[in-house]
């Protein structure tokens, strides 16, 4: 059994890292479908905005096979830090970035990128020597396959990453549902439709 304590999501000591979302790279994820795999990381985008977390967007070699960052994102968070790494593979090896980072000064990195063995796994193991706490968002991070998928999550996980989902990183920033119901639920009907039905038959109930 673990003995790692419970450490709880803080919105006020959190930055979100979206780390080579790329227009290239995006094409060699399999573990996911392209359009759930593109839901999941807007819904990080979306509930990044919601509570109003500093964003990080960063590419590594634009200019070459990797392509630009899909442009939603960068739609999305049009003044956010934005780190085109002339190569460097893992991004904690770029100045700028790690400077982005600690310009913050917070503490915990939700992170998410592609490839998941690569992208997010190098950055996490490095922030993780510097006392970072890492969140891995694991649905917003795809990779060629599920083996190599569970060899990078058991990777990050056993140097003390937490690995999570879109969805819980939500759930943990809110906190308790009476925070602006209504508000969190316009960020989930729309990513999930299950929870669309939820809130549907919700306004019905208190309607009558």
């Amino acid at each position: 059994m673990s003995n790692v304590p419970y450490k709880r999501l803080n919105k006020d000591d959190a930055v979100v890292l979206l780390v080579d979302h790329q227009t290239g790279l995006i094409s060699l994820v399999q573990d996911f479908s392209p359009n759930e795999f593109k839901n999941n990381v807007l819904a990080l985008a979306d509930l990044a905005k919601f509570f109003k977390l500093p964003t990080i967007l960063t590419t590594s070699f634009e200019n070459g096979p990797n392509g630009p960052m899909v442009p939603e994102l960068k739609e999305l968070f049009p003044d956010a830090p934005y780190i085109p790494r002339p190569g460097q593979i893992n991004a904690w090896d770029n100045a700028d970035f790690v400077q982005a980072v600690k310009a913050t000064g917070r503490k915990q990195l939700i992170i998410a990128g592609v490839v998941t063995d690569v992208c997010v796994t190098f950055p996490t193991l490095s922030a993780l020597a510097e006392g970072f706490e890492v969140f891995v968002v694991t649905d917003a991070s795809g990779t060629f396959n599920e083996t190599v998928q569970q060899a990078a999550w058991a990777r990050m996980a056993a140097a003390g990453a937490q690995l999570v989902n879109w969805f819980s990183v939500a759930c943990e920033l809110q906190g308790d549902w009476r925070n602006d119901m209504e508000g969190l639920a316009n960020l989930l009907s729309p990513r999930i439709p299950n929870y669309r039905n939820l809130m549907n038959s919700y306004s019905v109930l208190t309607a009558k």
